[in-house]
């Protein structure tokens, strides 16, 4: 059966996330749709990541498989068929062949994640959907001190939001936490080479919360020892955060 790698990318204001949902409003939902108008086998998609309700992607990847003799067009057409019929905010940028054992959240080496502020008084209102306003001043040298605190192998409870039941596994070993800002344009990038449940949220989220002197930078560690999300800041909101990328 041939086999697909799709790199994805969408705008996650009017779904539930990327898993499937009984309402439809999964992007898996409206991808596999897609496929079902242009393949009689109704191919199923494996996603490479379960990004949150709000969350937007520029780099989601995601594999299917067709049935022998249904692929029938050039390979360059496959992304303009499927956006075809595809909702607007939702849009295929590559396909490529892969290899028949390739799986994309399995064969995935890691992620970054790109999270995105507003810092000045008045929001932006092109970037409304985009970013998080942040009307205080921010510290951005007390954020800059705190960030790498986050890198390396660590226990991540603290950041995690509970899904029910107890979390067995909470270790994760992030390689990137990084601040770039020009002027009111704030990005916090994270790479990893996996994520808890709004794990990138809780850490940006306390990351604002250091630069607006909530917390000192150095309680960071201490957040990171307790495993206990209570003791850590805030979850970010998630139209600010976006999947930038998966790396193989």
């Amino acid at each position: 059966m041939p086999k697909f790698k799709l790199t994805l990318a969408f705008d996650g204001s009017a779904y539930h996330g990327w898993q499937s949902q009984r309402s439809g409003r999964g992007i898996q939902n409206q991808l596999e749709g897609a496929l079902a108008r242009l393949f009689p086998s109704a191919p199923k998609v494996q996603g490479s990541s379960r990004t949150d309700a709000g969350v937007h992607a520029l780099g989601m990847v995601a594999h299917f498989e067709v049935a022998d003799g249904e692929f029938r067009m050039p390979l360059r057409h496959l992304p303009l068929a499927i956006n075809a019929c595809l909702p607007e905010d939702i849009r295929v940028l590559k396909a490529a062949r892969a290899r028949t054992d390739f799986h994309a959240r399995f064969d995935a080496k890691g992620k970054q994640y790109r999270y995105h502020l507003w810092n000045h008084p008045v929001m932006n209102p092109l970037l409304r959907a985009r970013a998080w306003h942040v009307p205080r001043p921010l510290d951005l040298a007390a954020m800059r001190e705190a960030a790498p605190l986050f890198v390396g192998r660590h226990d991540f409870r603290s950041f995690t939001a509970n899904r029910g039941g107890e979390l067995k596994d909470a270790v994760r070993t992030l390689s990137r936490c990084d601040i770039q800002g020009r002027g009111p344009s704030i990005t916090l990038v994270i790479e990893g080479e996996g994520f808890l449940y709004k794990m990138c949220r809780g850490i940006a989220g306390t990351l604002v919360q250091i630069g607006e002197g909530r917390f000192p930078a150095q309680e960071v560690e201490v957040m990171l020892s307790r495993h206990d999300r209570r003791v850590a800041g805030m979850n970010a909101p998630a139209h600010g955060l976006v999947l930038q990328k998966v790396f193989y």
